[in-house]
């Protein structure tokens, strides 16, 4: 569905660096990990939500 706003394991803000993320390291040439940690993400379970979100809004939308 749509990126979390906060981390579930420590709760810091990770949904701020989605567009960034997105745009730099699916569409674009860059290492996930370097894009990570040029955005300050630090933390293993950070960094999990944003390398494991599966955009879904578009599948699950024609059935609401």
């Amino acid at each position: 569905m749509m990126i979390p706003v906060r981390c579930f394991t420590c709760g810091n803000v990770v949904g701020e660096h989605w567009e960034a993320f997105r745009a730099r390291a699916r569409e674009g040439d860059e290492d996930p990990g370097e894009v990570l940690d040029d955005l300050g993400v630090n933390r293993h379970c950070c960094r999990r939500m944003l390398v494991s979100h599966r955009d879904l809004v578009d599948v699950v939308a024609p059935y609401q």
